[in-house]
């Protein structure tokens, strides 16, 4: 059987939710593919939050892996296209760990791309009158740790990737860039599908300017 391990993060940084936690949590309560579906919700800390995917990689030796995490502040939901081999901290994880100019895997690439189908997930979600574009930066914080980690973990055949989602509407202060939650939920579930029903990328361009 396909198996799709797909994760979100607790909440961070003085907030009482995390809209991709809270999503993934939804996907799973709702989810009727045939598919096995493994969802699990990350700490936001480097160290544990990354040991802790090595371990449900290795356990339930997924198919495709799918993180996501909350880009505060983006109004977008955004397939994560590069992770970067360094964790460079503005503000402390949950563990009140900062590292600074530090790699995420010692030894490791530069960068790995996403073995997901990022363009066509983001055309996908626009499709279904959902904000979504393609992002080439994950930032260096543990969304980034999370996603290159993911890459390097999983074995070569497994399909793997982050997406940033913005912040739930119901829970967003006032001004900052939000979505529905019904539409973050929508938008994890549409992710899922399409990582698993689409082979190869879409020859579209996604790039971006600045």
């Amino acid at each position: 059987m396909t198996t799709v391990l797909l994760t979100g993060f607790e909440p961070f940084a003085g907030d009482t939710s995390n809209p991709s936690g809270d999503a993934v949590r939804m996907v799973e309560k709702r989810w009727t593919g045939d598919e096995r579906l493994v969802v699990e919700v990350l700490p936001v800390a480097f160290e544990e939050s990354a040991a802790r995917l090595r371990h449900l990689i290795d356990e339930h030796h997924p198919d495709v892996v799918i993180a996501t995490g909350l880009a505060g502040g983006r109004a977008q939901v955004t397939p994560e296209r590069v992770a970067i081999n360094l964790a460079d901290a503005r503000i402390p994880d949950n563990d009140g760990a900062q590292p600074v100019d530090l790699p995420v895997v010692e030894g490791g690439p530069t960068a790995y791309f996403a073995t997901l189908p990022v363009k066509a997930i983001a055309a996908a979600l626009s499709d279904a009158g959902i904000p979504a574009a393609v992002s080439h930066s994950a930032g260096t914080f543990v969304c980034n740790h999370v996603m290159f980690t993911a890459l390097d973990a999983a074995e070569p055949h497994v399909r793997a990737g982050f997406v940033h989602v913005p912040s739930a509407r119901e829970s967003a202060p006032e001004g900052v860039a939000s979505l529905p939650f019904d539409d973050i939920v929508r938008a994890v579930e549409l992710t899922v599908r399409t990582a698993l029903d689409v082979r190869d990328d879409l020859a579209s361009p996604a790039g971006t300017l600045h």
